[in-house]
């Protein structure tokens, strides 16, 4: 059976990819394969390298031994099916670099308290709904001014916007999908082009923040939920599913994907996903699917 490997680097690191490309290529020959010509994807960031003899399994082993310790990504995979019909995307240190919650507690002097429940839900350690009720209690009778003051610290991480603009040029239909809020999840969406948008709602009364989300509250299951309809709306199967997220209210949707993508994951997320991007860039998810720079 045909195999590819797809090895993923941080821009300017051409030399370690090929190096990468080299000693994989030099494992993969001494167990039998088959080897391509590599065909790089991405200039100097994103290769694929199609073999044959290997199993899937023994490959992806082979793999992890032969670029342990070096600054590469790298996932193996059939090549049929690679290309994805939708993509969902968790937002908070996903799309953009910032817990939301956390940058608002920094503003009335409780980030430390906050951030410390934001970790623990990010890691599985704590019920989703309850972290984050309790967070938001914390912000009852504050002006809803401050959610727009907040919403100037966030930034896009490296790779987000040349993602969504790669897969819709595509064709790929494109879901934000955050146990975040609206008012931070709408701007996002629309700087990065997103097609769909499902976050939760802060309340506010007369120009307050009361201190209470608006149900129905978007939760882990929420996610996986949200991945479900679409697929049933746009008639697809799971496995033209592509999932990114990083944290433990991820995981859901991560295992249900049929390409789950852990970007600078927790290790709930790392463990659910068919794949973690430590080094490249968000864009390396279109390399994951086979699709080039230009074209």
């Amino acid at each position: 059976m045909s195999l590819v490997v797809t090895l993923l680097a941080a821009p300017g690191a051409q030399g370690p990819l090929s190096d990468a490309l080299s000693d994989l290529s030099w494992a993969l020959t001494e167990a039998g394969a088959a080897l391509g010509r590599p065909d790089w994807l991405q200039p100097g960031r994103a290769c694929d390298l199609t073999f044959e003899g290997v199993a899937l399994d023994a490959a992806r082993d082979l793999a992890g031994r032969s670029l342990a310790g070096q600054a590469v990504d790298f996932h193996v995979q059939p090549p049929a099916g690679r290309r994805k019909a939708l993509l969902l995307a968790d937002m908070e240190s996903t799309i953009i670099g910032q817990e939301m919650l956390d940058e608002m507690a920094e503003m009335i002097g409780r980030r430390e308290a906050v951030a410390a429940v934001t970790a623990r839900a990010m890691a599985g350690e704590l019920d989703f709904r309850a972290a984050l009720e309790e967070r938001v209690a914390l912000f009852a009778g504050q002006p809803a001014s401050l959610l727009d003051r907040v919403a100037d610290r966030m930034t896009l991480n490296p790779g987000a916007a040349a993602l969504i603009e790669g897969l819709r040029e595509r064709g790929i239909h494109t879901a934000l999908v955050s146990g975040g809020f609206t008012c931070f999840a709408e701007p996002v969406a629309e700087t990065c082009g997103f097609d769909q948008v499902f976050a939760n709602r802060l309340e506010v009364v007369d120009g307050t923040l009361t201190g209470r989300v608006q149900e129905p509250l978007l939760d882990r299951d929420a996610k996986r939920i949200a991945l479900e309809e679409l697929c049933a709306e746009r008639q697809l199967g799971s496995e033209a599913v592509c999932t990114v997220g990083d944290g433990a209210n991820d995981v859901a949707m991560l295992e249900a994907a049929g390409l789950g993508v852990a970007y600078r994951g927790k290790p709930p997320a790392r463990a659910a996903a068919d794949v973690s991007l430590d080094h490249g860039e968000l864009d390396g998810i279109c390399a994951l699917m086979g699709l080039r720079d230009g074209g």
